[in-house]
């Protein structure tokens, strides 16, 4: 992944709120990070959330931003989706995208 898009590098952070736990949602998280061609990890939480940080070229992060608010998995129904902690990055911090336990 270079920077010659014409896009800088980003990293935030995301807490995806509703039925989000026992549907694939981490799992698909995973693929699309990948199909985006990002970097992260997504993992469940203890209160029912699922959280995680994705990063890369800026325009692919708001893409994956978009999905995870409005898309994430099919049985998922994502009622809130937060974002925090967006700055630029010089390089790339994590390497592939997994799940974390």
């Amino acid at each position: 992944m270079s920077q010659s898009e014409g896009n800088n590098l980003i990293s935030v952070d995301f807490e995806i709120f509703g039925r989000v736990q026992g549907v694939c949602f981490r799992m698909y998280t995973e693929e699309q990070g990948q199909r985006l061609g990002l970097v992260g990890w997504v993992r469940n939480t203890s209160g029912g959330t699922v959280v995680g940080q994705v990063q890369g070229p800026s325009r692919r992060v708001e893409q994956m931003k978009l999905w995870l608010r409005k898309e994430g998995s099919p049985s998922s129904r994502i009622s809130r989706a937060s974002f925090s902690n967006q700055h630029n990055i010089s390089k790339l911090e994590l390497a592939g995208f997994t799940t974390r336990f």
